[in-house]
């Protein structure tokens, strides 16, 4: 790359390392004045890694800082604080609104740079005693609302505004401060409309017109067609490439996120497949199903998993795939029609799922999953006891709690997945995460079930331990017929163990693609640019 360009921002060979973990493996990034440069990757690829270091935040230098050089127009520059960035010029407009709901659209522009006027009171006792220039604050307000094109009287509460006005506020507030030289859009297109999205794409154009650099990061490759003139791709904490957008393609930018060898997180089983799976035989079926899940909504699906297969379901961060066993779950509101095995699911009622055989492993084991401060072996047996009645014994008209059986069966359980822990009396909550998920599925395992859904199974654990854990539950689906349903980020854990992977874009079913389907396809579903069929 050549030197002698023109950058408003160069951030060279950035690495950064949390205890040990180096999340940022020697990253660049170069922006010119007036460009909109898309940041592109997958979760965790170590895009908000590099921008909480171009803002100086404190989770960097409150864990050993960084290395590598950051220039902002041709300056080295340490950024070590928020306040250090914002005298640099450099803004953000965040994905969670950082507004006061009961301040005016103008008092949320101005807020923190306030325009006073003097008088007789603070001529004496000094500048704290000025008072407001309203007349001044609105003027400005005005002025970065029509920058933006956004129709709306300042005078307005933002409480109860539409979620597209509220971030049109962001970014109007970002233009009013003096100086602003790069601004930071964080998947501002997550929480709109279609056309609220169409009106922010026209709006970052205006602003770079302007001669502000953008940095958009996004993962909708439509957008970035629409809208960059260049983009960066990281991968795994990696530099990939920067590239023009005139020189590249949708199909290339998703080869570039997500191109990786597939390694085999499973072993080949040497017993032979005998598994009967038959597009009749349905165990999951949903029809226009739809969850209101925060941040993970489900939008209207329509998706039948047959009985017996290992399915997974994939998708980017926020673009619905939790919320898919959540409300199957219970835990939040759904509807639509969801069968299991051909019996109607009521959704209303809470825990009807388990009464169908479905059995969840969920992805917030401390929050959902875990009584943290019980025994890991009453972790292993309480949903089944209660369940199913399970590690009973009958004396009389009691039923009382078979210690024995109860025993036997943890202690089973921890050996088969080797939980490491000091005994099955041993608190759940001391347990390491890896060690937490595996008491979560060992749970899941004890109802007997015959469809099991797991979220995110092997979050937090170490190679070792995933393919443990991966390994187990393709035994169960081949020697216990299982319906395992994997719902996970890591499409290379799917692709290692899936028959099929259905993946999930803005709360719809972009597409069920095969687990050797090429990386260009799962890119493109991933990043809502699948112009395919549904199943491939």
């Amino acid at each position: 790359m050549s030197t002698s360009e023109n950058y408003v921002l160069k951030m060279d060979n950035i690495v950064k390392e949390y205890s040990g973990n180096r999340v940022l493996k020697g990253v660049n990034l170069y922006i010119r004045p007036g460009e909109i440069h898309a940041l592109m990757g997958e979760n965790g690829a170590g895009k908000s890694t590099l921008m909480n270091i171009l803002f100086g935040m404190p989770v960097i230098h409150n864990t050993g800082g960084f290395e590598g050089t950051v220039q902002v127009n041709g300056q080295e520059a340490n950024i070590d604080t928020p306040l250090k960035a914002m005298e640099l010029g450099i803004g953000m407009v965040h994905q969670e609104f950082m507004l006061i709901p009961g301040f005016t659209v103008t008092e949320n522009i101005k807020v923190g740079r306030e325009t006073t006027t003097s008088n007789l009171v603070s001529r004496i006792f000094g500048k704290s005693m000025e008072t407001l220039d309203k007349k001044s604050m609105r003027k400005d307000a005005k002025t970065a609302l029509k920058t933006i094109g956004l129709q709306i009287e300042d005078y307005v509460k933002v409480a109860g505004l539409p979620v597209g006005y509220m971030q049109f506020i962001e970014i109007a507030r970002e233009l009013d401060k003096t100086g602003i030289k790069i601004l930071v859009f964080d998947e501002p297109t997550a929480v709109l409309t279609e056309s609220e999205a169409d009106r922010l794409l026209d709006a970052m154009r205006v602003i770079a017109a302007q001669g502000i650099a953008i940095v958009f990061i996004t993962h909708r490759l439509d957008e970035v067609m629409a809208v960059a003139d260049s983009m960066t791709v990281l991968r795994d904490g990696e530099f990939v490439a920067r590239k023009e957008i005139k020189d590249t393609s949708a199909v290339e930018i998703a080869e570039l996120m997500i191109g990786r060898k597939v390694e085999k997180l499973v072993d080949e089983s040497t017993e032979p497949d005998t598994r009967q799976i038959s597009e009749d035989n349905i165990a999951v079926s949903l029809r226009n199903y739809k969850v209101d899940m925060p941040g993970e909504q489900v939008r209207g699906i329509d998706l039948d998993i047959r009985r017996g297969e290992i399915f997974g379901i994939g998708g980017l961060a926020g673009q619905g795939k939790l919320g898919i066993p959540n409300g199957i779950q219970g835990l939040y509101k759904a509807e639509g029609e969801v069968k299991i095995n051909g019996e109607p699911l009521d959704l209303e009622k809470l825990g009807d799922a388990l009464n169908h055989k479905v059995a969840f492993v969920s992805e917030d084991r401390r929050g959902v999953g875990l009584l943290l401060e019980e025994s890991i072996e009453e972790n292993i047996i309480f949903s089944a006891m209660y369940t199913n009645g399970k590690f009973l014994k009958k004396i009389g008209w009691m039923h009382l709690y078979d210690g024995a059986a109860g025993k036997a069966h943890a202690e089973d359980m921890v050996k088969t997945l080797d939980i490491r822990c000091t005994g099955i009396r041993q608190a759940a909550g001391r347990l390491s995460g890896g060690n937490q998920q595996k008491v979560c599925l060992a749970r899941a395992l004890t109802l007997e079930p015959d469809v099991l859904f797991v979220s995110e199974p092997t979050r937090g654990i170490d190679i070792g331990a995933k393919k443990l854990v991966l390994e187990y539950l393709a035994k169960l689906n081949r020697e216990q017929g299982v319906t395992v349903i994997i719902v996970s980020s890591e499409l290379t854990e799917l692709r290692s163990i899936s028959d099929r992977i259905a993946i999930v874009s803005d709360g719809k079913l972009a597409c069920i693609l095969k687990p050797d389907a090429s990386d260009a396809d799962f890119g493109l579903a991933m990043s809502g640019a699948w112009k395919g069929g549904q199943e491939s």
